[in-house]
Formats: structure tokens, C-alpha cells, sequence
């Protein structure tokens, strides 16, 4: 399948479970020193299953799989807590946590800008779901500001800026796993339009397109990621930082993120 509308280039849609599986799987088997994708039927045994039955996984077919089965394929594959919640997703429709819906209204947020503003003199900001930046405090806008342009996006600044690849040092390492966050959010919600807008529009750009086509890796948030910036315009030097990223117990659907100097 492909995106619709796109006229540039043709792109594939975020991939299916069969994708993701049979690339964790040449992964694991790379981790475990095989030289070769784990087999399709060590994969079945060690889950109880048979060949035929993940041989078909592999190719789409998505029976109803209960969290034994889940767990088991999960460890299997030697799939991280975001990986997991991805097979969770595709698989259950939820995560072994709770995903909450996309919220179209606009709620109050006068609280967490409040909460936005305490944090000076540290950056700090306020995304949805599609990483529109919904809030932000002084400094942030004072290091980014692009942040105060109408419909500033996390994602479009970062991926397609020449701004980010000069002042995200390693800028392919960050636009791998931001692709991947995009990855992870559309099997959240993959009928979300503004999500499939979003990734159009980064696929547009070569380079974009190119991580895409590689590996499916997947990541749910950035919290604990490290980063060096370079910021001229707020320190001579090479700025060493680290996001810390909280979901707001009111709005889930919004993620707040501090960036602490390291």
C-alpha cells in the first residue's frame, strides 16, 4: 500500500506486524551471534506454537493472540518495553499499558503552562500527539525559537529543518529514532489523518525517505535521551543536555518535556 495523495515519491505506510516480526527476528538472531535470522521454527517452539502457525504471523495473518503467547514471542525475539508495547498494539489493540485516545477538543492547559513556566531557567515544552507544540516557557523559545511560529511541529522541525541538522549534532542518529517515534504513534493510531499528513511530509525528504525503508526499529518518547546542541547564539560551547519526558495525568494524549543540562 501506499500513502495517499503522495505524488513525489511512493512510500509505504508504517509497516505491518509480519514486517516487524521477521526484522526483530534477523535482529535477534544477529544478538545471539547465529549470523542469520532466528528460525522461523525456534521462534514457534520456544512459544508453543507451530512452525505453520508463526510462518503465517509472518505473512499478515493476525489471530487473536492472548499474553502468554505475546509475552513469550516478546522475550523470543528479545523485543524492548517499546518494541513490546508495539506488538501489544498491533496484536490487542492496546499495550500493557494504557493508550489513551486522541482527543480533537481544547482542553485547558492554562495548569501546565504554569508548571511549564516553573521550570526556568531549563527549557521546557508541551507536544500532542502529533508533536505540535501545544506550550512552552521563556528559555525554550529563547534556544529554539522556531517554537513560536504558527503550527510549530517537534517532528517537521527536526526532520526537515537545516536548522536541526546544524544544531542537533549526530542529526541522522535523532531523525532515525524520531522516525521511529512517528512509527510507534501510528500503530497507536493508525487511522489518525494528521499523523499520516505528518509523515508525508517527512518522506518528502530523501534522507527521511532512506531511514525509513531501513530497519523498524520503533520507540515510544525520547525521556532519557541524551543530546549535544550547538547553540551559538546561547553558548560558545557544544551544550550537553538530556529530555526528560512526563505524560500529564489529565492529558495523556500530551507529553511535557524538560531538557536538562548534563
Amino acid at each position: 500500500m501506499v500513502l495517499p495523495g503522495d505524488t513525489a515519491e511512493r512510500v509505504e505506510e508504517p509497516p505491518a506486524i509480519g514486517a516487524l516480526l521477521r526484522s526483530w527476528r534477523t535482529r535477534a538472531g544477529e544478538r545471539l551471534g547465529l549470523g542469520k535470522a532466528l528460525p522461523q521454527i525456534e521462534v514457534a517452539g520456544r512459544v508453543g506454537m507451530s512452525e505453520r502457525w508463526y510462518r503465517d504471523l509472518e505473512r499478515g495473518a493476525l489471530p487473536r493472540l492472548d499474553r502468554r503467547v505475546l509475552a513469550g514471542l516478546a522475550d523470543v525475539l528479545l523485543l524492548d518495553a517499546d518494541e513490546r508495547a508495539t506488538l501489544y498494539l498491533y496484536a490487542l489493540g492496546g499495550t500493557p499499558y494504557v493508550a489513551p485516545p486522541v482527543s480533537r477538543q481544547s482542553p485547558d492547559l492554562s495548569p501546565l503552562q504554569a508548571l511549564l513556566d516553573r521550570q526556568l531557567p531549563r527549557p521546557a515544552y508541551l507536544v500532542d500527539s502529533c508533536w505540535n507544540i501545544v506550550g512552552h516557557n521563556r528559555t525554550m523559545a529563547e534556544w529554539f525559537p522556531w517554537v513560536l511560529a504558527p503550527a510549530a511541529n517537534l517532528i517537521r522541525w527536526v526532520l526537515l529543518s537545516e536548522e536541526a541538522r546544524e544544531q542537533l549534532l549526530d542529526w541522522e542518529h535523532h531523525a532515525r529514532i524520531y522516525l521511529a517515534m512517528v512509527r510507534f504513534a501510528m500503530a497507536q493510531h493508525p487511522d489518525d489523518p494528521d499523523l499520516m499528513a505528518l509523515l508525508r511530509d517527512v518522506l518528502h525528504d530523501p534522507d527521511c525517505a532512506e531511514f525509513w525503508r531501513g530497519r523498524n526499529c520503533v520507540v515510544a518518547n525520547r525521556d532519557g535521551h541524551t543530546f549535544r546542541l550547538r547553540l551559538p547564539h546561547v553558548s560558545p560551547e557544544v551544550i550537553d543536555v538530556v529530555t526528560q519526558v512526563l505524560i500529564p495525568a489529565g492529558h495523556q494524549q500530551l507529553r511535557f518535556v524538560v531538557v536538562l543540562r548534563n
